[in-house]
């Protein structure tokens, strides 16, 4: 019993040491990515009509400009999370901060359609790699906290939104979509400026074997905190779990560490290649929570987009669906002002997952929203009168706000260090997938003057999510981070 005393695991270390400045100024850093994101997104709403209108585009190839970016997306979300469980988490946000950051720049020179559409795919490889920042913060944050600071960081998501909006409002009227392209690609050149002093995740450089490298980062942390380690020598999840199954051979485990790390590295080094990893996803361990995210991914992505688009073709007249209403090229500033005022109902959203995250639970919180946004929805089945259509767009943008902000909270959470990034970046593929599908299809049913089909669809999407969310296996709120699939920590392990 003498020797449990004298070790300590990188979670004990988090909780020992708190949330102090060194996480402050972690946090700056993934929320700048997160702005970064926020922004290309956002200026898909501009750049498209403005490009169809300069170069004469036909509407399918205006929306195959936003569509390719979810594409590329789609296949950056899961590369860059097996980037990142092989290489570290710096090595993965380094090459997503450099392709979108380069890539959208220089589509602000593109010269014709064809080089615009392929630049902007590769940002959204580049983009891809959000969840690979959100779980390098994750990792940096004691668990009792955790839920509300991971309510901070999506914050900066909202940030983004607006700045945006705020952009656009004042750069296309006077300088138009090339210097908006431009101009959104600098919070990405900010992450390559401030990349070397980024530090890898003290976790993951446990879970890879290097101990001594993983305890450097610790003290960094204590010395910036003003506080101090836990006494003892710093273990992983897994030399845990060995201790716990073997008893009689403990203190060989303990007096060997080395040994031990290099044997656990050498089979999660065999056993993670890209397609074995997803596989692992499958597990049977992880399988349900896995598939239940999957949807949960696809009906948030697809819902936030939808009612963003909604919030702009329901007001430009296609509720009435009128011929004359098709006409949308004349009314560009009062777009940028009608989106940069909705962008403001992300923020209620933020402070009820805030509010509800640690306390309600992240099953309890999502799913009542995933609900509640069904209810705001049904009155637009029919047509209303533009105040109260927007009204209830406000609303359900609330409402699916705080299921985006808390499932980017739960998944991490579920998964274990080694696949952590690869889990939630296939999940966040799944959720590119609806975000594909969204103008393709929703939007589509709008201006094909089908409203009544196009909001059945979105109830649809939105309660099944709901219902996956309820189904989900265990609740994460106050538990550990577990290191592996075998752990069985982030099952039944509280803080």
């Amino acid at each position: 019993m003498g020797d449990e005393t004298s070790r300590y695991t990188v979670d004990e270390a988090l909780v020992a040491m708190g949330f102090g400045n060194f996480q402050i100024l972690v946090l700056a850093y993934a929320g700048m990515g997160w702005v970064s994101e926020a922004m290309e997104m956002m200026l898909l709403s501009f750049v498209g009509p403005a490009v169809q209108s300069a170069w004469g585009l036909s509407s399918n190839e205006e929306s195959l400009i936003t569509s390719i970016v979810f594409g590329g997306m789609l296949v950056g979300a899961y590369s860059w999370g097996i980037v990142s469980d092989k290489h570290g988490r710096r090595k993965g946000f380094i090459i997503t901060a450099t392709v979108t950051s380069v890539a959208g720049f220089f589509s602000a020179f593109a010269p014709n359609y064809l080089s615009l559409v392929t630049l902007r795919c590769l940002v959204g490889v580049g983009l891809g790699g959000g969840p690979v920042l959100s779980s390098w913060f994750l990792e940096f944050i004691p668990a009792p906290s955790r839920g509300t600071w991971m309510v901070v960081f999506s914050a900066f998501w909202t940030i983004g939104t607006i700045l945006e909006a705020l952009l656009a409002w004042f750069v296309m009227p006077r300088l138009g979509w090339r210097w908006l392209l431009s101009l959104s690609s600098l919070p990405s050149s900010l992450l390559l400026l401030f990349y070397r002093v980024t530090p890898e995740s003290p976790r993951y450089l446990c879970l890879k074997g290097r101990t001594s490298d993983a305890v450097s980062v610790l003290e960094k942390i204590a010395r910036i905190n003003g506080t101090k380690l836990p006494s003892g020598i710093l273990v992983s999840d897994n030399q845990v779990e060995l201790g716990e199954k073997s008893i009689p051979s403990e203190d060989a485990h303990l007096l060997s560490p080395r040994r031990t790390e290099s044997a656990t590295q050498k089979e999660i080094d065999s056993n993670l290649g890209g397609i074995s990893s997803l596989l692992l996803l499958l597990s049977p361990k992880l399988i349900r929570s896995t598939l239940l995210l999957w949807v949960v991914f696809f009906g948030n992505a697809f819902s936030y987009y939808g009612i963003v688009l909604l919030t702009s073709e329901l007001n430009n007249g296609y509720s009435k669906c009128t011929q004359k209403n098709l006409q949308s090229q004349k009314s560009h500033d009062v777009n940028y002002r009608d989106i940069f005022i909705a962008s403001f109902a992300e923020f209620p959203g933020i402070l009820i997952s805030a509010a509800t995250v640690d306390k309600l639970g992240r099953k309890l919180s999502m799913s009542a929203m995933f609900f509640l946004c069904c209810i705001f929805l049904i009155p637009l089945v029919f047509h209303q009168p533009e105040g109260l259509t927007t009204g209830l767009l406000f609303g359900a943008r609330i409402c699916i706000t705080t299921t985006f902000t808390i499932v980017y909270i739960y998944a991490p959470e579920i998964y274990p260090t080694s696949v952590r990034t690869t889990g939630v970046g296939v999940a966040s593929s799944m959720g590119r997938i609806g975000g594909i599908i969204c103008p393709l299809v929703a939007v589509g049913l709008v201006q094909g003057c089908h409203q009544t089909v196009a909001i059945v669809l979105f109830e649809i999407v939105i309660f099944f999510s709901g219902i996956c969310v309820v189904l989900f296996p265990f609740e994460t709120k106050g538990r550990k981070l577990s290191d592996s699939v075998s752990s069985p920590k982030h099952i039944n392990e509280s803080v």
